[in-house]
């Protein structure tokens, strides 16, 4: 994990990064509550809403999507990536709302950011599919995020017409 390149992320390589997680989110029937752009390596969260999801299968094809981008930046996703899969404890909610935390905190603790001041960090953020507004930091996120997850495991990925789009 030493001599990890740097300089690749900015501001096109996000772009590109939020993307390509979009278009895995939607393949693969996933969300990720909260991830982590470090100016070295990238911490995500990902939660199935399908039930055929797999998330493994879905992180192989993010980072095939991904790498090319991280070629053009002279650099690619290491050999062995650190992927783990939550235990059955760590998926409870507050647990998992406590891991998300651990995440949104990597930039304060490499000194990116001040302390608790980890919530401004440019490169940290979430993605759930249909709900482009979301904000990990905003009061009331985890109660939503809650409920549209409850929502999507539920109803699945459709589009929803003027009527149903009341939230």
């Amino acid at each position: 994990m030493e001599d990890r390149k740097t300089g690749w992320l900015i501001p096109i390589f996000y772009y590109k990064y939020r993307e390509i997680l979009t278009h895995t989110a939607f393949r693969f029937g996933l969300c990720c509550p909260i991830y982590c752009c470090m100016p070295d390596h990238i911490h995500m969260l990902w939660v199935g809403i399908l039930d055929h999801c797999d998330q493994r299968k879905a992180m192989r094809y993010f980072r095939g999507q991904l790498n090319p981008v991280l070629e053009k930046l002279e650099t690619r996703f290491q050999r062995q990536p650190y992927d783990h899969v939550l235990r059955e404890e760590e998926r409870e909610s507050t647990p998992f709302e406590e891991v998300a935390e651990y995440i949104a905190r990597n930039p304060e603790r490499r000194g990116l950011v001040p302390p608790d001041g980890f919530a401004r960090y440019s490169y940290t953020g979430c993605l759930v599919p249909g709900y482009p507004e979301l904000m990990p930091f905003k009061e009331g996120y985890w109660d939503r995020f809650w409920r549209i997850y409850s929502h999507l495991t539920a109803n699945g990925l459709h589009v929803e017409t003027r009527e149903e789009s009341k939230d």
